[in-house]
């Protein structure tokens, strides 16, 4: 089956062409981020319009790098939730419609359903059951996963996600959006043990999470090592960004070991955002390693938003026999364990 994926829950339009016999056959995204980084972060109706802008030069664009006619796709998938609506609309619409036009069936997938199946697209993929570990800006979730749709809910923030926490910790030290990956290459250039941060909830059991604490200890240290211009020396916000990364990475290593061992699998499968972190990927395959657990990842343009992951976890549930009806699907918040199986 050759299905065409669209991705726009947020601030990324991305659209792909997957074959469920030859692989991934076309993919092409477009980031936002010039659009979005005067204003410091996502604006919601920008997004949207942005998304009507480009998502047709990008369908037409993925249909010719992989050959593809309107006759040779058999079903379209597109990412309904969660995400900002505008932008899920936008997708959905164009979506739902291009799959009534070419008379095939539609189906609306679940993102973090997407980014969890997203390391399925590599040479090596991960096999059932294992264990995930989900973490982007608007998530961070344990998951146990026997199968595709067979989820459960290990443990999960209590307030910020970490990729969140990255992006305010980033704006408190004055970095450009969007601050994740700019904190990680400023921390780079810090110094270890200068500062130590908590490790929020490890002193504890239980695999939740909560990054509220950390973000408040990161606010105060800046301001206790301001000049006169606000901010701290630029070494200081090196040093402050390496405590920073360490304090979350650790936090989320302990409970990827905790997950392990609650669980007795011995796969773990670390997606979305934050997962192309190169310290985040480093200390859990070191740590894992001692509990003869193997660590699993896509590839770095797989880890962000992408049509790719999208069109996969799309076909995998059509050539099962699921699709959706006429309307479009468009659900802001959408808990990942109440997805159905593929039986």
């Amino acid at each position: 089956m050759r299905v065409l994926g669209i991705e726009t829950s947020c601030d990324e339009t991305g659209v792909a062409v997957y074959d469920s016999e030859l692989g991934l056959l076309s993919h092409a995204l477009y980031s936002q981020v010039k659009v979005h980084a005067e204003y410091g972060g996502v604006v919601p109706e920008l997004a949207s319009r942005d998304h009507v802008r480009k998502i047709l030069p990008l369908i037409r664009r993925v249909l010719e790098e992989s050959s593809s006619s309107r006759g040779s796709i058999e079903g379209v998938a597109y990412t309904s939730g969660p995400g900002l609506v505008g932008a899920l609309m936008v997708g959905g619409s164009v979506a739902r419609s291009l799959a009534y036009a070419w008379q095939v069936p539609a189906i609306g997938v679940h993102h973090m359903e997407g980014h969890l199946l997203a390391p399925m697209l590599e040479e090596n993929p991960p096999s059932f059951p294992f264990v995930a570990l989900l973490v982007s800006g608007g998530h961070t979730q344990l998951v146990a996963v026997k199968a595709i749709g067979d989820y459960q809910i290990l443990g999960e923030s209590v307030d910020d996600a970490a990729g969140e926490a990255f992006d305010k910790a980033a704006k408190m030290l004055d970095l450009d959006y969007p601050g994740g990956p700019r904190l990680a290459r400023l921390a780079e250039k810090g110094n270890a043990g200068r500062f130590r941060f908590p490790r929020p909830m490890t002193d504890r059991p239980g695999l939740d999470f909560s990054f509220s604490g950390l973000k408040t200890f990161t606010l105060n240290t800046v301001a206790d090592h301001k000049q006169s211009d606000g901010l701290p020396d630029e070494q200081t916000m090196a040093d402050i960004a390496y405590a920073f990364q360490d304090a979350v990475v650790d936090t989320l290593v302990i409970k990827c070991r905790r997950a392990i061992e609650h669980t007795g699998l011995k796969t773990l499968v670390i997606a979305g955002g934050v997962s192309a972190n190169l310290e985040l990927r480093k200390r859990l395959e070191k740590s894992l390693a001692k509990q003869n657990a193997n660590v699993f990842y896509a590839r770095n343009e797989f880890c962000t938003d992408n049509g790719a992951m999208i069109a996969y976890a799309g076909c995998q549930r059509l050539l099962a026999g699921q699709c959706d009806d006429l309307a479009v699907r468009a659900v802001p918040r959408w808990p990942l364990d109440t997805l159905s199986g593929l039986d």
